[in-house]
């Protein structure tokens, strides 16, 4: 790594938290040479209750992570699908800062693990900030938002022996066979990614394009490294773990302090929302792709990373995002998972950082605030004298979304309450089939197979393995065959499931009536 050639450029003088100056930094008072210390020492209880508290709770999930900060531009026009203003003209810039993260493992996890990659982009508008917290891949395991807890325990560490547990791994996802499609690519060599800037990101979640006039599309956003998506090889991935576990975090601030910024060129893909009636697969479904030659890549914008944090801490490791951040233009779908993610995320922050998390330098918006939230832990922007509540003596002003009342053409959605489980069917096989016989080249191929088998290959139980290896079977019974010859175990049946004719299509009554949101 670059040496750092750090100089005390403002002559600061060594003080204690309240600013007084001290003379000797590592002095303790004491009686006499060999006596007890004082409790009057300011000085060194300050520094030692400071150091006990220094440690902020890690993420729950994406606790290891990078990043960096930079721009992103438009350069294409998109004013057909949002009114948000940072489309609003070509060549707009924002300062955006992203988060690179592993998904399961813990802050001191390492780097090349075969894990998902978190993806979370802060773009900071003048009309707040946009947080797109995306994946490297363009699904994920579940699309049922109550699964999410339990499938995140079983990529954890078991309760009694404190240790990573393929049975547990494998138990959860031969039970969910829609994650087959997620573990395709996972278990693909795009599951260990060459270092955290050379992948792309996908929004996998479907969001909502909004025009001035109401009219809206559903979209995709695709982010993808203008070098290449680069891998590794398990081999590989696994010897950098032992030797180099922070390799992406490394190879990342190198590559910017040798000015070899990293670039992605965003796209978005759209969808009418009559097309999503017609569409084979449920568009709210976040284990489903839309093909691109249906739904084609249409470019946006660029990102740029030219800038290391000088403090990791304040910079990244408080760095707090949300797909609940969102800018008039832009809004989240109906998508189950994303809907739970809307509360889950900020929860998680008013947790770690505090209730007023969004004041941290970092996460603070470029434009100013004013609302009737006020006080609580680490207070940064009081609002002065305003009122803390709606007064008539000294009102805040406020404007509607420019697409609110009559004009807002969303889904009316009706039906009972209830209790709502999705149901595997044929479809979930399709796509993975289509990636395993089409998409994959033999050398992806006989990777895939030799990383199923070194890890399904741990799991002590037996029903386990037959499980998953019968949802292997419904994707390609020549796959799962190699695999049970790989790991000694008898070959099976596929499993069975619905037919693709019982799915429930999407139906949304689009158009039936018009319903103002406030």
């Amino acid at each position: 790594m670059p040496s750092k050639q750090v100089t005390n450029n403002d002559n600061a003088v060594y003080t204690t938290s309240n600013g007084a100056p001290v003379a000797r930094p590592y002095a303790a008072e004491k009686v006499g040479d060999h006596g007890p210390l004082f409790l009057q020492d300011f000085h060194h209880i300050d520094l030692l209750a400071h150091f006990d508290r220094e440690r902020i709770p890690e993420r729950v999930v994406h606790a290891k992570g990078a990043g960096a900060h930079g721009y992103f531009e438009v350069t294409h026009d998109i004013t057909d699908l949002t009114c948000a203003s940072l489309f609003k003209k070509v060549g707009n810039r924002a300062r955006t800062t992203i988060r690179f993260s592993t998904v399961g493992g813990e802050s001191g996890s390492a780097d090349t693990a075969r894990d998902p990659r978190g993806f979370a982009i802060k773009i900071r508008t003048d009309e707040g900030n946009l947080d797109w917290v995306f994946n490297n891949t363009p699904v994920f395991f579940i699309r049922d938002p109550a699964k999410f807890p339990h499938f995140i325990h079983t990529q954890k560490r078991d309760p009694q022996t404190h240790l990573k547990d393929p049975d547990m791994f494998w138990d959860y996802l031969s039970q969910n066979p829609e994650s087959i499609h997620q573990v395709a690519i996972l278990f693909s060599d795009r599951g260990t990614p060459d270092g955290y800037h050379n992948m792309h990101g996908y929004s996998g979640h479907a969001y909502k394009f909004i025009r001035e006039d109401g009219e809206w599309v559903y979209v995709q956003v695709h982010i993808r490294a203008d070098g290449g998506f680069k891998t590794l090889d398990n081999a590989t991935a696994g010897k950098l773990a032992g030797e180099n576990p922070d390799y992406g975090i490394k190879n990342l601030f190198e590559a910017i302090e040798n000015k070899q910024y990293p670039s992605w060129t965003v796209y978005v893909q759209t969808m009418t929302p009559e097309q999503a009636e017609s569409f084979r697969y449920n568009v709210l479904d976040l284990t489903k792709v839309w093909p691109h030659k249906e739904f084609p890549l249409r470019p946006v914008g660029k990102i740029v990373l030219d800038e290391n944090p000088q403090n990791y801490f304040a910079e990244i490791e408080q760095s707090a995002f949300s797909p609940s951040h969102t800018v008039p233009g832009i809004e989240p779908s109906a998508d189950p998972i994303m809907q739970s993610r809307l509360f889950s995320y900020p929860d998680t922050h008013r947790h770690r950082l505090g209730v007023n998390y969004q004041q941290l330098p970092v996460n603070a918006p470029i434009v100013p605030i004013a609302n009737f939230q006020r006080d609580g832990l680490g207070t940064f922007v009081s609002q002065g004298a305003r009122p803390n509540y709606q007064s008539s003596i000294s009102p805040l002003s406020y404007r509607e979304k420019p697409y609110s009342g009559t004009h807002h053409k969303h889904e009316v959605w009706a039906g009972h309450a209830r209790a709502y489980l999705s149901e595997i069917s044929e479809l979930d096989f399709e796509q993975p089939r289509q990636l395993y016989t089409k998409v994959f080249s033999q050398t992806d191929r006989e990777h895939f197979i030799n990383n199923i088998a070194g890890h399904l290959g741990g799991v002590k139980s037996a029903e386990i393995k037959a499980r998953q290896l019968s949802v292997f079977a419904a994707v390609d019974q020549g796959l799962s065959d190699a695999i049970a010859k790989a790991i000694g175990a008898p070959t099976v049946q596929p499993l069975k499931v619905a037919p693709a004719s019982e799915v429930v299509p999407l139906r949304t009554n689009i158009g039936q009536k018009s319903v103002p949101i406030a």
